[in-house]
């Protein structure tokens, strides 16, 4: 039997071994199997908006610290790239700028915008140069509206995790999307990342931790759906509250919906509401910590403040303080696995078993 498993009947599963939480070696492990392997949100194309554009980020910092690229050639090609020179290993871009091609400030070296190497002085005697080997690595890019994702080393393609989603609020105008950096904020929590997503993959803990939300929410008809390495929570308002207007096509046509809540394996969440999208990443610190970032994208200023949307700041101070008191507990000598509730820990269970999975 694998080091971690989960019965795949959530009625006989115990919860995932606490070493999950505590373990520096194994958060180690899933930098790789979990974190490499997956997509991950990079931004936006408006950071990106025309030829020439080149924006450096580094992915999961903190985690991963992948340093890599986005840039936009003369043709408008979209194209997400390593950010290192693959002569020395120097930083290429060190801020967003526009520019017709890439040089490195250490040794001169240059590459187009899409990767490919041009030219490096003082290399006219070296042999079996250049080879494709000095071109600046390649990376996938999945777009979604504005939204911009990438892959280190994707082990499923991006239609398997976010495509239940995409057909789920195909209505919904994702190219108009408007980031707001003064609603947006990044959360430093006292807890492991796995902690922080399973806490949001259960209303099992709405009514007992979240006054505001349950005042908005009927959480009698609050319901779960598993999707292969996504899920959703479907949010349904009580009567009089803020809700979706749904066109007639909608799978969802005719129910109040507050908020559609969709988790992609393995950290992040995609919150709509009325007004526009909340999206959510977690991103592994150490073992004991995480950073939390809340950028909010917005597509009907007139609905913000309203409904299961609203109140954000307090609703993440209430599961902060929860799952740093979880981090507290799991430590316990006392304490190993739980069990779930059957009819509203589904999403938690679909996650253990994914990380199961994927840490063999």
């Amino acid at each position: 039997m694998p080091r971690f498993h989960i019965d795949p009947n959530i009625a006989r599963a115990r919860t995932i071994d606490t070493q999950v939480y505590t373990s520096a070696a194994i958060l180690e492990e899933m930098k790789e199997k979990v974190f490499a392997s997956s997509w991950q949100f990079v931004g936006d194309a408006d950071r990106v908006d025309g030829p020439g554009s080149v924006w450096p980020f580094m992915l999961l910092e903190g985690s991963l610290d992948e340093p890599l690229l986005l840039s936009r050639d003369k043709m408008g090609v979209l194209r997400c790239m390593s950010n290192v020179c693959t002569h020395r290993g120097n930083l290429l871009a060190y801020e967003p700028c526009r520019s017709s091609q890439l040089r490195c400030r250490y040794h001169g070296r240059v590459f187009g915008l899409d990767g490919k190497f041009q030219f490096m002085p003082e290399f006219s005697a070296v042999e079996n140069f250049p080879t494709e080997a000095d071109d600046l690595k390649q990376l996938p890019v999945f777009s979604w509206g504005k939204l911009l994702f990438t892959a280190l080393n994707p082990l499923f393609k991006p239609e398997a995790c976010f495509g239940e989603m995409m057909k789920r609020v195909n209505w919904l105008p994702m190219d108009q999307l408007e980031f707001r950096p003064e609603l947006s904020r990044d959360y430093q929590v006292n807890a492991n990342w796995a902690l922080y997503c399973e806490n949001y993959l259960e209303g099992f803990h709405i009514p007992f931790v979240h006054n505001s939300l349950s005042a908005v929410l009927d959480w009698g008809n609050y319901s779960t759906e598993l999707f292969r390495y996504a899920n959703l929570q479907l949010g349904i308002a009580k009567k009089g509250e803020a809700c979706f207007s749904l066109p007639p096509d909608s799978v969802d046509y005719g129910k109040e919906v507050a908020a559609y809540y969709f988790w992609v394996f393995p950290n992040m969440m995609f919150n709509f509401y009325p007004w526009g999208l909340s999206l959510n990443l977690v991103e592994p610190q150490g073992v004991n910590t995480c950073k939390v970032r809340f950028l909010v994208y917005v597509f009907d200023a007139s609905r913000l403040n309203t409904g299961a949307g609203s109140g954000l700041d307090q609703v993440e101070m209430e599961d902060e303080e929860v799952v740093e008191n979880v981090q507290r507990g799991i430590r316990s000598r006392f304490y190993t696995q739980g069990r779930y509730a059957p009819e509203r820990e589904q999403g938690t269970h679909h996650f253990h078993s994914l990380l199961a999975e994927f840490l063999g």
